[in-house]
């Protein structure tokens, strides 16, 4: 095993870091191209699956079938060439998250640098929790929160009638889904702290007081509907995730003990 720190493995000057990180960039091409094109073709299908949280609490208030408007005629175009990108990124995004590793490994120790794939793996998998997770329990109450706030006015002097517009729909849902896909490679980060030797499980279980301090402060920003259901739906497994890192880390700090009593004792 070699003993040879990152630096006296590979020495990289800034500039040719940033080659390197264009070079990523355009690998991470490769598999997004043919995904945009997959998910223009098949785009209004698409948009029939985006829309089934905002469908299911429409229906669940009992305001019909949903309608989503545009106003300029190029919106429609507009709003597939976003939601095809959107697409195709969740699609290649296995193969970005091994690029991203990638352009990380040559910094890391030579025994450490055999953890990319697991953690490409580890990535991919927790980003695709955190979607389906806000998928299925977080989006349709919040629209039904957001909803709820049509209806008569007290007297019945006016109405207020929700009117959607595709474009803030698909940015919204986008950014939802993006939001709750990285919130959920909390573990994965952690871990990878931990296996750089940057923070012991023993450091991480002491700061876990804080830590339930900084998700609920992560929750009420990032639940659009601020209301106690929904931060606490997010809350609780940024929590628990983070006590799976903890737990995580301390195995690896357990190894990592282990191999130095070998080595003294040799």
């Amino acid at each position: 095993m070699s003993d040879a720190t990152p630096e006296e493995e590979l020495h990289m000057t800034f500039f040719e870091h940033l080659e390197e990180l264009r070079t990523r960039l355009m690998w991470s091409l490769v598999p997004f191209i043919p995904a945009f094109i997959a998910a223009w073709i098949y785009r209004e299908e698409v948009f029939s699956l985006l829309v089934v949280p905002l469908n299911t609490a429409w229906q669940s208030m009992g305001l019909g079938t949903p309608k989503l408007h545009f106003a300029s005629p190029v919106d429609p175009m507009v709003v597939y060439l976003k939601q095809s990108a959107v697409v195709a990124f969740l699609l290649s995004s296995p193969w970005v998250f091994y690029q991203g590793w990638s352009f990380i490994a040559p910094g890391l120790y030579h025994q450490e640098k055999r953890y990319v794939v697991p953690f490409v793996l580890a990535s991919t998998v927790c980003f695709t929790i955190g979607g389906l997770f806000g998928w299925f329990y977080i989006f349709p109450p919040t629209f039904e929160t957001l909803m709820d706030f049509s209806g008569k006015l007290p007297g019945g002097v006016v109405e207020i009638e929700p009117t959607l517009m595709m474009g803030e729909y698909i940015s919204f849902i986008s950014q939802m889904l993006f939001v709750f896909g990285i919130t959920f490679e909390v573990p994965v980060i952690i871990t990878f702290l931990s296996l750089a030797g940057l923070v012991t499980s023993k450091q991480l279980l002491k700061f876990g007081r804080w830590w339930v301090v900084v998700a609920s402060l992560l929750a009420a920003i990032l639940t659009p509907t601020q209301d106690a259901l929904s931060m606490l739906l997010l809350m609780g497994p940024l929590i628990g995730l983070y006590y799976v890192a903890v737990g995580l880390s301390y195995l690896i700090d357990l190894k990592r003990r282990r191999a130095q009593v070998i080595e003294a004792g040799a």
